[in-house]
């Protein structure tokens, strides 16, 4: 379907104003299905996935913030790291949860706000935080963040193409680990996101 819309805004490049909105926003919900369906593959084979390589947590960050700079640069956001660790699982699936936590704080911060991700290690635990300075989450929805599809903000979501499922996924991600991941302080200054996972 994607392509059959690309062809035919190629062939009809001088449509109505009306009809290259309209054309606009097929191809966009497409792109949401498109992202959608792959998230939804990528849960449905999470366990498949093997979990016993050895992760070193700052390179990786200092990687997804490489990969989200572009992003981070439009509204003017500072990204900041502190601490290290080190643990054993899918290099993979640690990235995409980490990924998606950054990504998130950035898409629904304040313009020139910051986020910061910091490691540390607790007992034979390591506690990830990533905190942002927006305008928070009501405590009401604290829990239901990382159900599937669920959205706080739908008009945002729509804004950037999301489905309701990165926090899902940073769940699914966090159980498969033996971890865990909640919403440690949430207010009109920013929210907290903490993420505890065993290093072995």
């Amino acid at each position: 379907m994607q392509a059959q819309l690309e062809l035919f805004s190629a062939e009809h490049p001088d449509v109505r104003p009306d009809t290259a909105e309209f054309l606009t926003l097929l191809r966009e919900q497409t792109e949401r299905l498109i992202q959608m369906t792959k998230t939804l593959l990528e849960m449905s084979n999470l366990q498949q996935v093997s979990r016993n390589e050895h992760i070193q947590l700052a390179p990786m960050i200092e990687e997804i913030f490489t990969d989200l700079a572009p992003l981070a640069e439009k509204s003017g956001i500072s990204l900041e790291r502190n601490g290290d660790g080190a643990m054993i699982g899918s290099d993979a699936l640690i990235y995409r949860l980490l990924f998606n936590l950054t990504e998130n704080a950035i898409k629904y911060n304040r313009p020139n706000g910051s986020v910061r991700v910091s490691v540390s290690q607790e007992d034979k635990q390591l506690l990830f935080r990533v905190s942002d300075t927006g305008c928070g989450i009501p405590k009401e929805f604290q829990r239901s963040i990382f159900h599937p599809f669920f959205r706080v903000d739908k008009s945002r979501s729509r804004e950037y193409g999301g489905a309701g499922l990165g926090l899902s996924l940073v769940w699914e991600i966090a159980d498969l680990h033996g971890g865990s991941v909640w919403v440690e302080e949430s207010s009109d200054n920013g929210t907290t996101i903490a993420v505890k996972l065993p290093m072995q």
